[in-house]
């Protein structure tokens, strides 16, 4: 591949860390003499043709910032045979050798489609679901973990003062690494999860946070806190049913996009550069079709189609793990 242009953007949800990885992209290929170009709005700017010249200066005082500065944008026609002309189109028109996604799944199998349609891409993982089965860690995963935690630990607070049942639902779309590890970090009772509890019965949910209510109370347990998935959701339902049931005041608090939101981690800052800098090598090395990914706690990368055909699951000891800890006082 002769490659002397390289587009980066921005797919998906956004995640904390996703400009640190376009601050390395960018400045990390201008090292190596690419033209950088950043690509708006994601797929949908890349079938508009919405592109911008990146310099050094351009990514100034990005890596604290949490967003995206490229923005991101659903595309309805993107995903079809003639969005993916389009977008191939749009970028060589323009100059675009290769491209740099940073997102996830479903940004790569976007990226997937643009390459076997004739441009090259590389592939990033940045969502805070953590939920990409290929790698062990995406960008943005710490910072949400964090910022979920941190409202946890004020919630508790007011939870022991009622003595409540506080069910706290965080993000993770349909899988629960968030909800544990949160649960964990923050000593919650229960954690739910749809891994495990996606087809349960809301009766049969009930059912079991009361009985842990009612453990908890016999050992004097002040308050009671139960960390949900929101693939689970249904939280105010669920906190509704519990009072009727227990006799115990239950409140339910979604905390929602403000884990998408904020500074992040140093954690999410060293992986988004690390991640950046493979990506421009892999392109100088004549590589496409590939995803940057954490394997064994160092960078490597896979192939796309591989990656996409792996699977991942929730680690059943950190699930066991949560309720084992939570007993006593």
């Amino acid at each position: 591949m002769d490659i002397k242009t390289i587009g980066v953007l921005t797919s998906g949800g956004d995640a904390p860390g996703m400009n640190a990885a376009i601050r390395a992209v960018v400045r990390y290929g201008l090292t190596k003499e690419f033209r950088m170009v950043g690509v708006e709005r994601g797929y949908h700017g890349l079938l508009r043709g919405e592109f911008i010249e990146m310099d050094a200066a351009s990514v100034c005082d990005l890596i604290q910032r949490g967003g995206t500065v490229l923005q991101t944008a659903r595309s309805k026609l993107f995903p079809t045979p003639e969005g993916i002309a389009q977008a191939v189109k749009a970028a060589k028109d323009y100059g675009i050798d290769a491209l740099i996604v940073i997102g996830g799944d479903g940004s790569f199998r976007g990226a997937q489609k643009l390459c076997e349609n004739g441009l090259p891409t590389i592939g990033i993982p940045g969502t805070i679901d953590n939920d990409i089965s290929c790698t062990e860690y995406t960008i943005g995963y710490d910072t949400a973990l964090n910022t979920a935690m941190e409202a946890v630990d004020k919630i508790r607070d007011t939870a022991t003062s009622h003595q409540r049942c506080s069910l706290i639902e965080v993000m993770g779309r349909n899988a629960g690494y968030i909800a544990v590890d949160v649960a964990l970090a923050t000593g919650a009772e229960m954690v739910i999860v749809p891994e495990k509890d996606k087809n349960t019965s809301k009766v049969d949910l009930v059912t079991r946070i009361v009985k842990d209510i009612e453990a908890g109370q016999k050992v004097g347990k002040k308050h009671h806190i139960v960390i949900i998935a929101e693939g689970v959701g249904d939280s105010q339902k669920l906190a509704e049913m519990i009072e009727e049931c227990s006799d115990v005041e239950t409140r339910a608090t979604v905390l929602g996009h403000i884990q998408r939101g904020g500074s992040p981690t140093i954690r999410d800052r060293v992986i988004a550069a690390q991640m950046g800098m493979r990506a421009i090598d892999l392109l100088t090395e004549g590589k496409s079709n590939r995803v940057v990914i954490v394997k064994n706690g160092m960078i490597d990368d896979v192939d796309i189609d591989e990656g996409l055909a792996m699977k991942k699951s929730i680690s059943e000891y950190k699930y066991c793990l949560v309720g084992n800890l939570s007993r006593g006082v």
